[in-house]
């Protein structure tokens, strides 16, 4: 197994600052992964770029460095099965950046990030999948077709085993339920006697009984809210002493004139 004794010490030292710097801040749609005892070996997920048949794919690929990188490329192996014009069956990544236009200035960020352009902007004309890369000159449809499938079945991201949002909304809708629904089944006259209280038409209403019987309404907030609903069931009495009440005033009166005429009557 290679370690890190395989590189020079000052090539350890730079490959150390690169991959800090890569975990601190990494390269859109890619994530390091490193073993700090060999860094001859570096692993990266690359995600599917949007708008491509990589799209919703995570793609594991490796960068294996010679001893004497970076004077030499490393050499670039896709590990997740890819249907793509520049890369093989056996995963080898064909790009001109890892051969003939390396350079040792060049870091490990700069080629990833090739790589994941690679499947942004493929190169059939340099093709290591030759039916990839015809398919890609004759019939993209096909092509596309062929990649969403690997895709799918290779290097879809695995989703989450249970959904904590959609739970925690249900839950939450259900207890919102079982409130309201205890409000109205447990004691129906509360919510009954605070609706009465809260109704703006219940203003005039107190005026007029006010000023019918020339009483003043309780002041207490409980008092008034069973003083409320028993005067608005009680109304139609009030109104029927009233009218109980003129009654008797115009048969007294009639009486009065029958005396009255009685005793004029006794005067004769």
């Amino acid at each position: 197994m290679a370690t890190n004794e395989n590189l020079p010490p000052n090539v350890i030292k730079q490959l150390a600052r690169e991959l800090k710097n890569l975990d601190e801040t990494p390269p859109e749609g890619i994530k390091v992964g490193v073993n700090d005892d060999d860094f001859s070996t570096i692993y990266a997920d690359i995600d599917g770029p949007a708008g491509t048949p990589y799209e919703n794919g995570v793609f594991r690929m490796k960068l294996i460095l010679s001893r004497d990188f970076p004077h030499s490329p490393p050499k670039g192996y896709f590990l997740t099965k890819i249907f793509h014009p520049n890369i093989a069956l056996n995963g080898e990544i064909c790009v001109n950046t890892l051969k003939r236009d390396w350079n040792p200035s060049l870091g490990l960020r700069h080629v990833l990030v090739v790589v994941r352009c690679l499947l942004i902007e493929p190169f059939p004309e340099s093709a290591l999948n030759e039916q990839a890369g015809k398919m890609l000159l004759d019939n993209y449809e096909e092509y596309a077709r062929h990649a969403r499938l690997y895709t799918g079945i290779h290097a879809l991201k695995p989703k989450p085993k249970f959904k904590t949002g959609a739970i925690t909304e249900s839950t939450a809708g259900l207890k919102v339920d079982q409130t309201n629904t205890s409000v109205c089944i447990i004691d129906p006259k509360i919510a009954v006697s605070a609706a009465v209280v809260q109704t703006t038409p219940l203003a005039p209403t107190l005026n007029t009984m006010k000023g019918a019987s020339g009483q003043e309404p309780p002041t207490t907030t409980l008092n008034s809210v069973v003083d409320i609903s028993s005067a608005s069931t009680a109304a139609p009495p009030v109104v029927a002493t009233h009218k109980k009440d003129g009654g008797l005033v115009k048969a007294q009166a009639d009486k009065k004139k029958i005396d009255a005429r009685k005793k004029s009557l006794k005067r004769l």
